[in-house]
């Protein structure tokens, strides 16, 4: 088994020699496991004939079973990806994928399926010109580790919170340079908790800082302005991945994506009609968020049927070796509307994951066999995040007897206790600081419940807040955060405060060690917590 250290060499090498190589024209032997291909050298007499990847390449929802690739061509263009165990590509798999075309604004995905586990894969995306069938795009290569099917150790990292409240690609700062630090921490895969983009976050060229100082963006037309046409949308994701450092943590890093608002607008929720912000000339919240769904599944590795984008599922669960699952909550497409969240009794406006995801998720915690159950929520728990003066936004709605939202959350932790399922750890966003809660039963207004961890992490290149006001109806425990109160809002990311979380699951103890780290990758909280037996 190869070190860490190791792994990581590797890596960097293989990117090192990507850039060589990257220019070249493919004229090789392509091995499959039902045929041999035997492709001519295409004759290019310019770059410019040639379909080209513009944003690089990224793997996401890597489970025990498959694993999704994605990138984007500039035309239109056949997918086509070839894969190894060799990082110079000896006995070469291709895949045939999908055609990019317009109607996906030319991204393209596919699955990988019947890999050697617990194994690092190189691979390669190439475009084939639909009007020109022997001319390829240069190939972009991309690297990940297959999960295992014995104990070994597992590191992954979490965060949320991408390019908001006006802070965008800032070149003299370095770019989103919190992903090159999580890049080179090494992980098996990336959470991303939500708020991928900021649609409802123009940015401008300039942002005079306290200091006098001037921090400087990248700007595009479509992240000038509120995300509204679908262009705009995709937009969004483009502007993100302009940053280097963003496509070589992509190239490296398998996603697991959720989404939260502001991949569509602020705290919206189903039905919501936008009265008071004249920004918006569409008001149909519903409208806008067809077009957000449609650009958040077009341009991040989920995986889904290329004719069924419609129908596929947020919400979704990944098992990654005999240790870990993870389940994914959609906390968004089936709540009730933001309200004063105070009703005695269940109905469809006290809905947050909505009835039907809650019966997914305690079935897909009944029945898993791992060691530790992540449950990836794009909101916090016990945090009170409001909605105006009256209304909450999440969970949570203040000090008291669980009521509203919180009757969802308190069947789904009474299940949890009532089945006995152990090593259920929460780990979330959203508020823009790090923070761990343990939350106590005996602590509590409702107590019917095991205790459990959560955890906090971001901002990924957004504005710095917080700290928010803990309730008391789960007994949640301030342990750590990352701000005092007080802290001015806002903070750019050039004074630090940005914040991910990275997960070592100990394949011999089966310890899980939870630390929150800076942006420069200092750890700033850590805690081992020991598996129940």
């Amino acid at each position: 088994m190869e070190s860490h250290n190791q792994l990581r060499l590797n890596r960097r090498q293989f990117l090192l020699r990507s850039a060589i190589t990257a220019g070249g024209i493919i004229s090789t032997n392509f091995v499959s496991k039902s045929k041999v291909f035997a492709e001519a050298p295409a004759i290019i007499t310019s770059d410019k004939m040639r379909p080209a990847i513009p944003y690089g390449v990224a793997s996401g929802d890597i489970s025990n079973e498959s694993i999704v690739i994605w990138s984007r061509s500039d035309r239109p263009a056949k997918m086509l990806v070839e894969y190894s165990t060799s990082e110079s590509f000896r006995n070469v798999q291709r895949v045939v994928g999908p055609n990019a075309l317009q109607n996906s604004d030319f991204t393209a995905r596919l699955y990988l399926r019947n890999l050697p586990p617990d194994q690092q894969l190189f691979y390669r995306v190439i475009f084939q010109d639909l009007d020109y069938k022997g001319t390829y795009s240069a190939p972009v290569k991309g690297t990940f580790r297959t999960p295992p099917k014995s104990r070994r150790d597992i590191f992954f990292v979490w965060g949320g919170d991408t390019a908001g409240q006006g802070w965008g690609i800032n070149p003299d700062f370095g770019g989103m340079k919190i992903y090159e630090t999580m890049r080179q921490l090494n992980p098996d895969f990336f959470i991303h908790s939500g708020d991928n983009i900021y649609a409802d976050g123009p940015i401008q060229s300039e942002v005079k800082l306290d200091d006098g100082t001037i921090w400087k963006n990248i700007t595009t037309p479509e992240k000038s302005k509120v995300a509204e046409t679908l262009t705009e949308f995709r937009g969004n994701y483009i502007y993100n991945l302009l940053d280097e450092n963003i496509k070589r943590f992509n190239a490296e890093v398998p996603i697991l994506a959720q989404w939260d608002d502001h991949e569509t607008r602020n705290n919206w929720y189903p039905g919501q009609i936008i009265l008071n912000d004249d920004r918006y000339t569409v008001k149909d919240v519903n409208l806008l968020t067809q077009r957000a769904r449609q650009a958040f599944l077009e341009y991040l590795p989920i995986g889904y049927t290329t004719n069924e984008p419609d129908k596929a599922r947020i919400y979704r669960s990944f098992k990654h070796g005999p240790l870990l699952d993870i389940f994914m909550l959609d906390e968004r497409t089936y709540r009730g509307p933001n309200s004063p969240n105070n009703q005695p009794v269940p109905s469809k406006d006290t809905e947050f994951a909505g009835r039907i995801q809650i019966q997914w998720l305690k079935r897909q915690l009944l029945s898993s066999k791992a060691t530790w159950k992540v449950i990836a929520s794009d909101m916090p728990l016990g945090l009170i995040v409001r909605d105006g003066s009256t209304d909450f936004e999440a969970w949570a709605n203040g000090d008291g007897p669980a009521l509203g939202r919180e009757l969802e959350l308190a069947d789904l932790l009474r299940f949890i206790k009532n089945k006995n399922i152990q090593n259920v750890v929460w780990l979330t966003a959203d508020v823009h600081y790090a923070a761990a809660h343990y939350y106590d039963p005996s602590k509590a207004q409702f107590t019917d419940f095991k205790p459990f961890w959560e955890f906090v992490a971001g901002p990924l290149n957004s504005g710095t807040f917080g700290p928010n006001q803990l309730e008391n109806t789960f007994g949640p425990q301030l342990i750590f955060q990352s701000l005092p109160p007080g802290t001015k809002a806002n903070r750019p990311p050039s004074e630090g405060l940005q914040f991910f979380g990275g997960v070592k699951i100990d394949g011999n103890t089966k310890v899980m060690t939870v630390t929150l780290r800076n942006l420069a990758g200092e750890t700033v909280y850590s805690i081992d917590l020991p598996p129940e037996k």
